[in-house]
């Protein structure tokens, strides 16, 4: 997609923001989330960790925009309930890395199959137009996310 020097009105933008907001927020609470007693943040990691693989926790910092104060105790939270492992890098004592366990997994699953469902319920209530027009928007949408990671760094 080609860039514009052409910004969005104000307005315009407020409006995509607030509804991208509400959006995160009706996805980010499931079943399995409230169930496991998990915060944002602690699904965001598990999530990221789990979408990643084996993952520096230095680089994940970074990722999450977390201070490593506050991502060592998330971290600490998710590997007492057994999400998560924490490895030590042997060549590098200072290096660790987190790995998702078996049952982190299958939570990480579940509630992007719940928040997979929610949406499509969503969805499935609107005219066919409409679905259509947001289905045309996704990759749009997807490019934004990208500019918007790449230009926060």
């Amino acid at each position: 997609m080609p860039a514009t020097t052409e910004a969005l009105d104000t307005a315009t933008a407020t409006r995509l923001r607030t509804v991208l907001g509400r959006l995160a927020r009706q996805l980010r609470t499931t079943t399995a989330s409230t169930d496991a007693g998990l915060t944002p943040t602690k699904i965001s990691v598990l999530l990221s960790v789990d979408r990643r693989g084996t993952t520096r926790i230095s680089e994940l910092a970074e990722i999450e925009a977390l201070n490593p104060t506050l991502l060592s105790r998330t971290i600490s939270t998710l590997v007492d309930a057994g999400l998560l492992n924490r490895v030590s890098d042997a060549g590098d004592r200072r290096t660790a890395w987190v790995q998702v366990t078996d049952e982190g997994h299958r939570l990480a699953e579940r509630m992007r199959r719940e928040r997979t469902e929610v949406v499509n319920r969503g969805m499935s209530t609107l005219p066919a137009a409409e679905r259509r027009i947001l289905e045309q928007a996704i990759p749009a949408l997807e490019e934004l996310a990208d500019r918007l990671r790449d230009g926060s760094r």
